[in-house]
């Protein structure tokens, strides 16, 4: 892999795409700052080697230009913190200001861009945008794998730009070669561990991981088109109902792999959706009509813990309830347990980004699982077998 480890930085300006989309609170602080965390490294190592640092990056969907709330500036004081050196910032991305202060910047030091997003044209690849970019650096780096699935200007088409002179960050290289030690040379007992709201929303990568695993959990609300499927009774519970034929295609195609597909038998039955609603352990098929299930239940989540310490290799992705409140977090902290457990005697886990990071850091069990990935999508389409724009860019 053509990693940044390949070249001495002295001299040069590295055009650095991050993934620094970070959560803010409503006065702008950052509440989980993993993804600065994650590639200061990289960062750290081109500073190193005497050379200076132009990061690019996105920050949430604006939709019509500049917008305050989405703005890089408010990440540039904790930035600066994180890497030990007073961030520059640019109020514009290819503005006459960003190029000149690309233009005078010194070895040492860090330019941050405003948001990519605020142009249409970085969403749509436009080439020219991607061009006016390039000019700002010497050397183009990208370390953001929580866009590697986008074919962005500054994630894909850009590469074009630098001949040779293109690389991997360290957690670029590191998100890859995790996934890749799933993919190709998982330890078995292998489970999957699959959460979050539609079954749609992970059919592709479900799909792909039948050839791939042992065991396979279902949890979260996806789980109840499963039961819906069966026959069950689901109240209010969410449900795909032009998925149920589909659920149970997935049933069968697990039998016909050999693999053991475990659904939960039970559930916190909720006569509301909020923290302080009415709710008892029921069974997940006989929930009442005016009721919904909002996590998984307490035999299910011994089960599922059984079968996550029995594993020598574990991917989740996926919360098992809404564990944002915490009377629902119980099934994803005891899932979280289990995989931390099972991690400390010897497993690999791999968490896979989104809402399972968070439950994860939720937590504080960063550091007590194998590898926490920055890329929910991104993640779920390498799994799923499909080349990332990104990956592809620096390859070529």
């Amino acid at each position: 892999m053509k990693t940044i480890d390949k070249l001495n930085f002295s001299g040069k300006k590295a055009l650095v795409r991050v993934d620094f989309n970070v959560p803010l609170d409503e006065n702008f602080h950052i509440t989980d700052d993993n993804r600065i965390q994650g590639a200061a490294p990289t960062i750290k190592k081109i500073l190193a080697d005497g050379g200076s640092v132009i990061l690019m990056s996105h920050l949430g969907r604006p939709k019509e230009g500049p917008t305050e709330k989405y703005s890089l500036k408010h990440i540039v004081s904790h930035l600066s913190e994180v890497l030990g050196v007073a961030v520059k910032f640019a109020d514009d991305c290819i503005g006459e200001q960003a190029v000149t202060l690309a233009a005078n910047l010194q070895a040492g030091e860090v330019l941050l861009l405003e948001n990519l997003r605020f142009y249409k044209e970085e969403e749509k690849g436009d080439v020219a945008f991607a061009e006016k970019l390039a000019k700002l650096g010497d050397v183009y780096v990208n370390d953001a794998f929580g866009t590697a699935h986008r074919a962005h200007a500054s994630t894909a088409v850009i590469a074009q730009f630098f001949g040779e002179e293109k690389y991997f960050g360290y957690l670029m290289a590191s998100e890859v070669g995790n996934a890749e030690k799933i993919l190709n040379n998982p330890e078995r007992p292998f489970t999957a561990i699959m959460g979050g709201a539609k079954v749609s929303d992970k059919l592709e990568l479900i799909d792909a991981l039948l050839d791939k695993v042992d065991n396979l959990i279902i949890g979260g609300g996806m789980a109840y088109t499963f039961v819906k499927a069966q026959g069950g009774e689901i109240g209010t519970s969410l449900c795909e109902l032009d998925k149920l034929d589909l659920a149970n295609e997935l049933v069968a195609k697990a039998a016909a792999k050999g693999v053991q597909l475990i659904l939960p038998t039970d559930c916190q039955v909720a006569d509301r959706f909020a923290n302080d609603a009415a709710v008892y352990n029921g069974l997940n098929n006989e929930i009442p009509a005016d009721c919904m299930g909002l996590d998984i239940g307490t035999a299910s989540s011994e089960h599922f813990a059984e079968v996550i310490k029995a594993s020598k290799t574990i991917l989740w992705n996926g919360p098992m309830g809404v564990f944002e409140m915490d009377t629902f977090a119980k099934g994803t902290k005891a899932v979280a347990d289990a995989v931390v457990e099972a991690t400390a005697a010897g497993a690999f886990s791999l968490i896979g980004g989104g809402d399972s990071a968070a439950a994860v850091s939720k937590f504080g069990m960063n550091e007590q699982v194998s590898y926490v990935s920055t890329g929910g999508g991104a993640l779920l389409e390498y799994m799923e077998g499909k080349v990332l724009p990104g990956v592809k860019a620096i390859q070529d």
